[in-house]
C-alpha cells in the first residue's frame, strides 16, 4: 500500500506528539522532560535548534532554559527583554511569529549567535508563547533548514500543540511543587508546635520537687543517655518523655510511644522489633518494628516493667547493640535510637522476686528521674486546677473566671490517689456542670465530698449543709466585693443587718478580701 506524503507527515506528527507526551509525564524533572521534548523533535522532524525560553516575572527578562543544538556560552547570551527581538516579542504579545528566512527578518538578533552570518543563512525559525493559566510563561522556538515544498503553518500548528503540553507539564509541576513547599512548611510549624507545647517551661509546677525535676530534664535531655522515668501513674511520665525528646538535638525525628503494659505478649515482639512475612499465621507481609520507625530519633517504652522476660533479653541487645532482628527474619538491622523508659512499678521489688531482669534495670537506668505524686507537691494543686480550668473552659467554650474558696480548700485536703490526671479529670468535670462564673464545692465530683476526704468526718446534717452552703456564698459575695459589705450584700439580695449578722456567725473577716 502506497502511503502519500501527507499522510507520512501526519504520522510522523502524532508519533512525535506521542513521544513528547509520554516524556513529559515519565518524571517530575521539569528541566529533563523539557530537554527530552527538544530531542525529540530533532529526532522526529530534523529540528537543528531549538530552544525553550523562560520569563522571569521579577526582571521581566527571558532566558533560555533548556536548548538543543545550542553551546553552553550560547545558552547564556540568549537573554531579551520583554518586547525584544521576536522571542520577546512572542512573550509579550502572546501570538505566534514565523519566518520564512532569518535573514530577510530586521527583528531577528541572533544573540546566541549560533548560526554564524545570516546573510548567508536560509532558515525558517518559528517561535510559539508557552501560555499556563492564561499567562505567558516562555516561548517555544525552532529553526530548520529552509524548503519550498514544506508549510510553515503546518509546523506552526504542531509547535502550538507541543507548547501546550509543556504549559500543562509546567503547570502541574509548579503545583505539585507548591504544595511540597506548603506541606514542609506546615511540618515545620507543627515540630516548633510540639516543641513549643512539651517544652519544660510549659510544664506545670513551682514546687520544690518540681524544680528539682526540671533540672534533670535540662541537664539529660541534650544527650543521648537512657532515661527512666519513675513515679505512680498519673503523675505526668509521658509529659516529661515529650519534653526530652523535643528539646534534645533528635527533635525533629520522630518519637515513637510503646506502651508494653497494654500489647499481649504474643504481639509485643513483632510491634517492637518487626516481623517478616510468613512468620507466624497472619503475617502476610513484612511490616517494619516501632525501633525501626523511631530511626534518629526517640522511643518511649511506657510501663516498661511490664515486659516478659524474653522480651527483655532481646530489649537489652538493642540497647547495648544497638541491633535486632525481625521476628522470622535473619538479616540484622542496626538502629539509632534513644531510649526513654517509664514505669509505674517498684524494679527494685521486681529484682527481689526475678520477674524483672538486673541486667536491663541497670541498662535502663542510667538516669533516672521520680516524679513526685501530687500529693508531696500540695502547692501545685491550685496552680494545676487554674491550668485545667482555662484548659476546659476554651475547650467547651465556657466563661468561668475562677475557682470558690470552699473548692479549694477540698482540692487542697483531697490526697489524690491518681494523681494529676486525676485532678484533671476533675476539674473538666467540674466545668463541664458548672453554669456559673465561679466553680462551687458542689460542682467537685463525689469522691472529695465523701468521709474519705478530711471536708467531714461524719454525715452532714440539713442544718450543717445549709450553713456551709450560706458561708460560701457570704465568701463569694465579699470576694467579689474586695471586702465592702454594703456591696455584698446587695450582691446576696439581702440587708446589711442580716448579713453583719452572718458574717459574725461564722466567723469572717471582711478586711481580709480587701485588695491594698
Amino acid at each position: 500500500m502506497r502511503i502519500d506524503r501527507k499522510t507520512s507527515r501526519e504520522i510522523e506528527e502524532i508519533t512525535c506528539l506521542y513521544e513528547i507526551a509520554k516524556a513529559l509525564g515519565a518524571s517530575l524533572d521539569l528541566r529533563a522532560s523539557l530537554h527530552s521534548t527538544l530531542d525529540i523533535l530533532a529526532t522526529k522532524l530534523g529540528m537543528t535548534r531549538g530552544t525553550i525560553t523562560i520569563l522571569n516575572p521579577v526582571v521581566s527578562e527571558l532566558q533560555i532554559e533548556v536548548a538543543h543544538g545550542l553551546t553552553a556560552e550560547a545558552r547564556k547570551r540568549g537573554r531579551y527583554k520583554l518586547g525584544e527581538g521576536i522571542t520577546g516579542k512572542v512573550v509579550e504579545s502572546g501570538q505566534p511569529m514565523v519566518v520564512p528566512k532569518i535573514s530577510e527578518e530586521p527583528l531577528f538578533l541572533n544573540r546566541t549567535r549560533s548560526r554564524g552570518g545570516l546573510a548567508k543563512q536560509d532558515i525558517s525559525f518559528i517561535c510559539v508563547p508557552i501560555k499556563a493559566a492564561q499567562k505567558t510563561v516562555g516561548a517555544l522556538s525552532v529553526d530548520s533548514l529552509f524548503q519550498t515544498d514544506v508549510s510553515l503553518d503546518e509546523d506552526l500548528r504542531l509547535l502550538t500543540i507541543i507548547s501546550s503540553l509543556i504549559a500543562q507539564t509546567v503547570t502541574k509541576i509548579q503545583t505539585m511543587e507548591k504544595e511540597k513547599e506548603l506541606l514542609i512548611n506546615e511540618n515545620l510549624e507543627l515540630r516548633h508546635r510540639l516543641t513549643d507545647k512539651y517544652s519544660i517551661s510549659h510544664i506545670v509546677g513551682n514546687s520544690s520537687r518540681m524544680k528539682e525535676v526540671y533540672e534533670m530534664i535540662s541537664r539529660v535531655a541534650g544527650s543521648n543517655a537512657t532515661v527512666l522515668i519513675r513515679g505512680e501513674s498519673g503523675t505526668g511520665k509521658e509529659l516529661v518523655a515529650h519534653a526530652l525528646h523535643y528539646n534534645s538535638r533528635r527533635a525533629h525525628k520522630p518519637f515513637i510511644k510503646v506502651n508494653c503494659s497494654a500489647l499481649p505478649e504474643t504481639l509485643i515482639e513483632s510491634e517492637l522489633f518487626g516481623h517478616e512475612k510468613g512468620a507466624f499465621t497472619g503475617a502476610i507481609h513484612q511490616k517494619r518494628g516501632r525501633f525501626e520507625l523511631a530511626e534518629g530519633g526517640s522511643i518511649f517504652l511506657d510501663e516498661v516493667g511490664e515486659l516478659s522476660q524474653n522480651i527483655q533479653v532481646k530489649l537489652l541487645r538493642v540497647i547495648q547493640e544497638h541491633e535486632f532482628e525481625r521476628l522470622g527474619g535473619t538479616q540484622t538491622i542496626h538502629c539509632d535510637v534513644r531510649i526513654i523508659a517509664a514505669t509505674s512499678k517498684d524494679l527494685e521489688d521486681a529484682l527481689r522476686r526475678g520477674t524483672f531482669r538486673e541486667d536491663i534495670y541497670y541498662r535502663l537506668n542510667v538516669f533516672p528521674i521520680h516524679i513526685p505524686p501530687l500529693r508531696e507537691r500540695r502547692t501545685d494543686i491550685l496552680l494545676l486546677a487554674e491550668h485545667f480550668l482555662e484548659r476546659f473552659c476554651r475547650e467547651n467554650n465556657k466563661k468561668i473566671r475562677r475557682i470558690s474558696t470552699p473548692a479549694i480548700d477540698m482540692l487542697m485536703q483531697y490526697h489524690w490517689p491518681g494523681n494529676v490526671r486525676e485532678l484533671q479529670n476533675c476539674m473538666e468535670r467540674a466545668v463541664l456542670v458548672c453554669d456559673e462564673e465561679v466553680i462551687k464545692s458542689y460542682h467537685l465530683p463525689p469522691t472529695l465530698q465523701t468521709p474519705g476526704s478530711s471536708r467531714t468526718h461524719s454525715h452532714l446534717s440539713l442544718a450543717e449543709a445549709v450553713d456551709n452552703t450560706e458561708r460560701e456564698m457570704i465568701i463569694e459575695a465579699l470576694k467579689e466585693t474586695r471586702g465592702n459589705q454594703s456591696r455584698a450584700a446587695q450582691y446576696l439580695d439581702t440587708s446589711l443587718r442580716i448579713l453583719n449578722y452572718k458574717i459574725h456567725k461564722y466567723g469572717l473577716d471582711p478586711k481580709q478580701f480587701k485588695v491594698s
